[in-house]
C-alpha cells in the first residue's frame, strides 16, 4: 500500500463503534451464491474472515454454521469486534501474514478488505493456508452508480477531494489464483442521518482532511431536499471475486 492508503487503512479504530453501528450488512443470497461459486458448503467449513472489522461479514458466516475465526489487525476494530460477537473467535493478524497452518482452510474471505493488504503477499499466503479444493472469496458492497441520486453525490465527492476517494481494488488473477465474478444488487431504506453516518465511516473521512465536515453538512441540506421524507434508499452492488486453489 501507499503511504497514503497506510493511513487510512489505521484510521478506522477511532470510528469503530460507529462502523459496527452504520456499514451495511451483506444480503442473504450473497452466501448462497458463495456456496455455489466456491463448491464449499458453509456450514461445519474452516472460515477465517480477514479484516473483519466489526465483524459484519464474519457474523453472517459463522450464522450460517462455518467454523469461522476473525482476523482483524486494529487494536479499535477488534475491542468492537469483541463486544459485538463475544462467542465468535477472533485472532490479530492481517492478510500479508496469515496466523494459519497450512492447508488449514476450506474458505478464506475478505470482506471490503482484500485493498488494505499487499497482494504479492496475501496471494501467495492464500494458496498456503488453503487446502486442495478450498477457496479464496473477495466481496464488497459498492455504491450501485446506476442509480442517479448515488452517482451524484459520488461526483460531488469526487469533485470536491478528488479521485480516489472510495478504495477498493479488486483482487487480479495470479499464479494458482483464477478469479471468476457475481455481481448481486441489493438495497436497504435508511435515513438522511445514518446513510451520511455511513459515509462518514468510510477513511476519507477519518483521517481528517479539511472540509469533510462542511461537506457532509450540505450533503445533509442536499439529501433532505430531495427527500423531504427523510429516508433514502442505499443501493449496492456486492462485487464477489472467487478463486479456488488447487483441486483435491
Amino acid at each position: 500500500m501507499a503511504d497514503g492508503s497506510v493511513e487510512r487503512a489505521r484510521s478506522f479504530g477511532s470510528a469503530a463503534g460507529r462502523y459496527g453501528e452504520f456499514r451495511p450488512p451483506y444480503p442473504e443470497e450473497l452466501f448462497d451464491v458463495l456456496e455455489e461459486a466456491s463448491g464449499v458448503v458453509l456450514a461445519g467449513a474452516r472460515v477465517a474472515d480477514v479484516g473483519a472489522g466489526t465483524g459484519i461479514a464474519t457474523r453472517a458466516l459463522y450464522d450460517r454454521g462455518a467454523t469461522v475465526v476473525g482476523v482483524e489487525p486494529g487494536a479499535g476494530m477488534a475491542a468492537e469486534f469483541r463486544r459485538r460477537h463475544p462467542r465468535v473467535p477472533l485472532v490479530r493478524g492481517d492478510g500479508d501474514r496469515l496466523p494459519f497452518a497450512s492447508g488449514s482452510l476450506d474458505l478464506l474471505t475478505y470482506a471490503q478488505s482484500w485493498h488494505w493488504t499487499d497482494p504479492a503477499r496475501s496471494g501467495p499466503e492464500a494458496l498456503r493456508v488453503l487446502r486442495p479444493g478450498g477457496a479464496l472469496a473477495v466481496w464488497s458492497n459498492d455504491p450501485d452508480v446506476g442509480v442517479e441520486w448515488i452517482a451524484d453525490q459520488q461526483d460531488r465527492i469526487e469533485e470536491r477531494f478528488g479521485p480516489g476517494w472510495y478504495i477498493n481494488e479488486h483482487p487480479r488473477s495470479q499464479g494458482g489464483l483464477e478469479f471468476t465474478t457475481r455481481l448481486l444488487r441489493w438495497s436497504r431504506r435508511i435515513g438522511v442521518d445514518a446513510h451520511l453516518a455511513k459515509l462518514a465511516t468510510h477513511s476519507l473521512f477519518l483521517v481528517g482532511r479539511p472540509g469533510t465536515d462542511e461537506f457532509l453538512a450540505r450533503e445533509r441540506e442536499r439529501l433532505l431536499r430531495l427527500f423531504p421524507g427523510g429516508t433514502v434508499a442505499e443501493h449496492y452492488v456486492v462485487d464477489l471475486r472467487v478463486a479456488r486453489a488447487g483441486q483435491p
